[in-house]
């Protein structure tokens, strides 16, 4: 046991002494640290203190290899716009099932998705027994006529001739004018069918019945299949005319009232915003739809609808006044943290940055050679306004000089270049 403890007694002494030099250590370390932030801290803070730099410095090859273009501030009739979401739509009364007034089994079915229908067009064809049966009751009813007619004129010979009772000749009278109202409806039943009853006779009996189109229009769906039963509750295909589109835009409530009826929609299909089109308002809702708080604004669609289908979604854009007002190209604006600036060509010289160690005069020579074949650039602070046909419209926050040059081209790289130089980069 008194062995273990002189051990114990042993470590300890070790770990006091190795605490000891490393403390040294450490305050040593501590000092030299402070000192060299000292001089840090000192040029941090001188750093911080300047402001960010606003000039860039690009020499003749970087805007030659870069495609740097300069331009002027220019005088643009802009559009103002506002853009919306919808939905292209077809009128009911431009939508069409074909169906059949007579139940049966379709037997032949002529069309199918896609395909381009006119009306009175055969679309199928549906088959069932009761149709012989109507066409045999239709002939019989004929005949019954002809008899009824027949017995008639004798009853009146028998009657006028006080030979016969005047019953009889009522009774035949009655007669005949029931078998004519049953030869009416079953003519007008042929008829709907599809059948001329002046063509049915008893070599003609028809089996099927035919459906047609009941107007110009594209096959959407298709419902039916040969050998399905076919109802008056059962469409056989629907139709759909695409040539009276409509567009019905969602606008929100604060754009409605620069809305107007006769203004000129530009939309694009949502998913395929490859190809433009344009529609007239014609009118505006008067209340909001469901609970987007939007209000429906009706569009005739103009021009070419090729591709365009009931149900589709859009991206509108509704054309404003024109505004005449300064403006740049697009590509001109560039956004640095939460505002929009422009480069305007200055003779002002970049911020210089020297290090220690250099000496003066080589380096204002160096300076002197550099500047000589390079071209400043100063960004300036713009509020963005009306965007259209590549170009921005812009109101600068200080005054530039008139007919200032601008980069319209490469702003991008020229923004890249200033940052890199606030960093103290060549």
């Amino acid at each position: 046991m008194k062995f273990n403890i002189n051990k114990i007694r042993y470590i300890l002494a070790i770990i006091v002494v190795l605490l000891t030099f490393s403390a040294c250590k450490n305050d040593k370390q501590a000092a030299e640290n402070k000192s060299s932030e000292t001089k840090a801290g000192g040029k941090a803070e001188a750093n911080s203190e300047e402001e960010m730099p606003t000039i860039a410095t690009l020499s003749q090859e970087q805007i030659k290899i870069v495609g740097i273009q300069l331009g002027t501030i220019e005088q643009k009739e802009l559009t103002a716009t506002i853009k919306a979401n919808g939905l292209l739509k077809v009128h009911n009364n431009n939508k069409a099932n074909a169906t059949s007034l007579y139940g049966g089994v379709i037997k032949t079915l002529n069309v199918q998705i896609g395909d381009y229908v006119r009306k009175g067009q055969m679309i199928a064809t549906i088959a069932n027994p009761q149709f012989i049966q109507l066409q045999e009751e239709y002939l019989s009813t004929a005949s019954r006529i002809t008899f009824a007619e027949q017995e008639l004129s004798r009853q009146k010979e028998l009657f006028e001739g006080n030979a016969g009772a005047k019953k009889n000749l009522q009774s035949a009278t009655a007669e005949l004018n029931s078998l004519r109202t049953r030869r009416a409806s079953l003519q007008q039943q042929i008829q709907l069918m599809g059948i001329n009853p002046g063509s049915v006779s008893n070599g003609n009996l028809k089996s099927a019945l035919v459906v047609t189109s009941p107007l110009n229009g594209t096959v959407s769906n298709v419902f039916a299949k040969i050998g399905s039963y076919a109802d008056v509750s059962s469409p056989v295909i629907e139709i759909v005319d695409n040539s009276s589109l409509h567009l019905d835009l969602q606008v929100f409530e604060k754009d409605l009232p620069q809305v107007k009826v006769g203004q000129t929609i530009h939309f694009t299909i949502t998913n395929n915003p490859s190809t433009e089109y344009d529609a007239t308002v014609i009118s505006i809702g008067s209340s909001f739809e469901n609970d987007s708080k939007t209000i429906a604004v009706h569009c005739r669609v103009n021009g070419n609808k090729k591709g365009l289908i009931d149900g589709m979604n859009i991206t509108g854009i509704v054309s404003l006044s024109n505004v005449t007002t300064p403006a740049v190209p697009n590509d001109a604006i560039v956004n640095a943290d939460g505002k929009y600036y422009i480069f305007v060509q200055t003779d002002k010289k970049a911020e210089e940055h020297h290090e220690e160690g250099e000496e003066e005069g080589s380096q204002k020579e160096g300076e002197e050679k550099k500047h000589k074949n390079s071209k400043n650039f100063e960004k300036v602070e713009v509020l963005k306004g009306v965007s259209d046909m590549g170009y921005t419209a812009v109101t600068f926050v200080n005054e530039i000089p008139a007919n200032a040059k601008i980069v319209t081209k490469g702003a991008f790289f020229v923004n890249a270049k200033l940052s890199n130089t606030g960093g103290h980069e060549d």
